[in-house]
């Protein structure tokens, strides 16, 4: 769906389990879209596309460290799952992006996703992981996204990275 920016905050209940609470933002996009590029302009454009979305989901989940006896303490494996509402900001596409963001209005879902990771390094007080989630954000009612095209899943595989420093 493209690039997104979040933050977290980790809790250690004990050395096998972790909750979180972790809020992003993250674009998306019906898989339909078709990107060209206006070869007189240089300007980008999707045929019939009618709004833009972007996603911010505020989840609470847990973590649960795999092999933690077998494992070398500077590789941490661990499952995740976390759940909570997300708000849908929709805004239109046939105006610049900037502009368009006055002209938007939210939605709400509730989605959740379930992940594998893992932490490198041996030092406690920062982390770094990298994570392979799949996300689950249904809005049944659907929203239209291309003409005639409603968009009712706002989920999908995301790869993301991971940072923070313990306070």
């Amino acid at each position: 769906n493209g690039f997104g920016l979040g933050m977290f905050y980790r809790h250690e209940y004990s050395d096998e389990l972790s909750g979180f609470i972790d809020f992003s933002i993250s674009e998306a996009k019906d898989d339909d879209e078709k990107e060209f590029i206006n070869t007189y302009t240089g300007q980008t454009f999707v045929p019939g596309k009618v709004n833009r979305f972007l996603l911010f989901p505020l989840f609470v989940g847990l973590q649960k460290r795999m092999f933690k006896d077998d494992i070398l303490d500077n590789f941490r494996p661990y499952i995740t799952g976390a759940v909570g509402p997300t708000m849908i900001y929709v805004f239109p596409y046939n105006e610049e992006y900037f502009s368009a963001l006055s002209s938007g209005r939210l939605r709400y879902t509730i989605g959740g996703y379930v992940g594998i990771g893992a932490h490198f390094g041996s030092e406690r007080s920062s982390l770094l992981g990298l994570n392979l989630r799949y996300y689950y954000i249904p809005y049944p009612s659907g929203i239209e996204s291309l003409q005639g095209v409603n968009k009712t899943q706002f989920g999908g595989f995301y790869i993301s990275l991971s940072y923070g420093g313990a306070l």
